[in-house]
Order: C-alpha cells, then structure tokens, then sequence
C-alpha cells in the first residue's frame, strides 16, 4: 500500500530543523528516523507515532487513535492517528513533539 505523499511532506516540514532525521521505507510505508531511532511514520493514510512503551495507552484514549497491529499483536509503544486526529497544522505538530519527547529519551544508534 502506497502511503500519503502529502502527508509526508508536511512531516518534512515540521522537521525542517531537525538534525538526524533520516527517511527509511518500512512498514510498507515510510517512517522517519530521528538519530537512528523510528520518530513516526505513515503506513496508507494513517500517521504511526512512537512514543514509548511506558505513556502510549494515554494517548490512545484521544479520539480518532488506535493500537498498532499489524500482525495480530499490538506495537507497545505505538499508536496509530487516523487522518481525522492530525488534520489540522497544529494536531499533526502536537504528535510529531510527543514522538520527538520520547525518540530523544533514546541512545542515538
């Protein structure tokens, strides 16, 4: 499944300032690397934000999330937003922040 370019792009900008940040296909979509470590990523149309293992099922209590599945056992750490939760500016910058939080809490590889 192809993932959303647009979508994509505005990650890129968001990101513009960032240093580390590296773009790797996985998934079977795309996922953004922040100093060897996943930051996020897009599989289809839906945004995967990592954000660690020890907070993530707060997040999950927001509308339009859901857990990270893809193989029939959930992703800790990992949540799925759908296009709804970061259709505006500033809720796609709140999940890329919360992602960022917890990527830099990790040793670079």
């Amino acid at each position: 499944m192809p993932y959303d370019e647009g979508l994509a792009q505005r990650i890129r900008e968001i990101l513009v300032d960032y240093r580390g940040i590296v773009e790797k296909k996985m998934f079977g979509g795309m996922a953004f690397m922040l100093n060897g470590n996943m930051l996020c990523g897009i599989i289809g149309e839906d945004f995967i934000a990592r954000l660690g293992p020890g907070n993530y099922e707060i997040y999950l209590e927001k509308a339009h999330t859901r857990k990270f599945d893809l193989t029939g056992k959930p992703m800790k750490g990992f949540v799925v937003v759908s296009p709804k939760g970061y259709e505006d500016d500033s809720d796609l910058s709140f999940w890329i922040k919360t992602c960022i939080s917890f990527a830099t809490s990790l040793p670079s590889k």
